[in-house]
């Protein structure tokens, strides 16, 4: 008799459930990080990176005149080169992975080399554009005046690319390069001494903000990267001394990250600001005469504190009436990020 009901498994499912199988099984070997993985050498690799003197001294000084020169002449290429051999990683690293590990030798020793390492560099940019002063101001050198989002999202991933290519068996010496061009700690540091030769504060305290944020991020990546792959903690036999180094490392951590934190809000803020702006100057702007041009000319001028502004110079090749200008401001409101932003249109005159 046959039955109505056929509860067995289809065998044409069969195929598919074992290519899905087969899918996960490749994904999870595809991003699994663990793998190759050396405890024991990465921490050790790391401890010896940290010390700041004699050759790495040097190199340092070395690599900021390159930078110093490449920001002199507008060079992005020469920058580059600077940022190859710079040997800034080491200390950066060593902060993210002592907190991880909740090792406070660790973190005291890359602390105190950081703080080396970034005078150093200081003292040495500013000693170049003493005696080499800029003719004027570059695009690089503007560039590191102030973080934006991408500043935040470079620094992270290439703060993870870096701890990655460490924990792995045989360093990925290219990988590790590459972080040092991605995160761009030297160009802030030499705008640091601009900034100082200048006189400039605002340059100068600019320009540290900048690097503080990258240097946080990139250990911040080490951090999670080391937490990741379970690196065994630090264990203290003294009960005493060990709550004293979790508070420690917590203060530590917590300090470091809120501004980091703070900026990348800002910074987030800032983004969707510009990113509206541009989509109001697509869209409303560009169907004006000439609005190709008046597009690519205007100004967005943003303002956390104060009244943002969007700037249009048409230059005397078109006239915009009072009625055109008063229908670009009640459009501004169909954008929640400008609706307190201030459109300013110079006349012919």
């Amino acid at each position: 008799m046959e039955s109505k009901f056929d509860f067995s498994d289809n065998p044409q499912d069969a195929p598919k459930k074992q290519g899905l199988k087969f899918n996960l099984s490749y994904l999870l070997k595809l991003f699994d990080i663990s793998k190759d993985t050396d405890y024991a050498a990465t921490l050790e690799a790391v401890r010896q990176d940290i010390p700041f003197r004699g050759a790495t001294a040097w190199v340092l000084i070395c690599s900021i005149f390159i930078a110093c020169i490449g920001l002199n002449t507008d060079s992005t290429a020469v920058v580059i080169g600077a940022m190859l051999i710079a040997p800034l990683m080491g200390p950066v690293l060593g902060t993210g992975v002592g907190l991880a590990i909740n090792d406070l030798d660790m973190i005291k020793s890359a602390t105190q080399n950081f703080i080396v390492m970034v005078l150093l560099s200081a003292l040495t940019a500013t000693v170049f554009f003493l005696f080499f002063p800029l003719q004027q101001e570059s695009s690089e050198l503007l560039a590191r005046t102030r973080p934006d989002i991408r500043d935040v999202f470079i620094a992270f991933f290439g703060g993870a690319a870096l701890a990655i290519a460490r924990t792995k068996k045989g360093t990925i010496v290219s990988v590790i390069f590459g972080v040092a061009i991605a995160t761009a700690l030297i160009p802030p540091l030499c705008t640091i001494g601009y900034g100082i030769a200048v006189g400039n504060i605002g340059y100068t305290f600019g320009a540290i903000y900048l690097f503080f944020i990258n240097a946080t991020f990139i250990a911040f990546a080490s951090f999670v990267v080391v937490k990741l792959l379970r690196f065994p903690m630090i264990h203290y036999a003294d009960s005493k001394r060990r709550r004293f180094v979790v508070r420690v490392v917590s203060f530590f951590a917590v300090l470091v990250m809120i501004p980091a934190g703070i900026t990348f809000i800002y910074a987030l803020g800032e983004n969707k600001f510009r990113k509206q702006a541009n989509t109001y100057l697509d869209t409303h702007v560009s169907t004006l005469p000439y609005g190709d041009y008046l597009v690519s000319s205007a100004t967005i001028q943003y303002n956390r504190k104060s009244e943002s502004q969007l700037l249009i110079n048409p230059l005397g090749l078109v006239q915009i009436d009072s009625t055109t200008m008063r229908v670009m401001e009640q459009e501004l409101s169909a954008y929640d990020k400008l609706k307190d932003t201030k459109l300013i249109i110079f006349s012919k005159d």
